[in-house]
């Protein structure tokens, strides 16, 4: 088998499994409960510099 046929069955098997959970634990790291203040003021950090309002 050629690198290129060991590297598709890896993406089409095992790649998507990694990535899904990839996607499932950074979706989720913003509510642990540790993140807040982090969250907070990335919510709040477009208004900082906002001289209009």
């Amino acid at each position: 088998m050629s690198f290129y046929e060991v590297f598709r069955h890896f993406a089409d098997s095992y790649g998507l499994i990694i990535i899904f959970g990839l996607y499932l634990l950074l979706c989720g790291w913003h509510f642990l409960p540790r993140s807040r203040d982090g969250v907070e003021r990335a919510k709040h950090s477009i208004f900082q510099e906002d001289d209009n309002v």
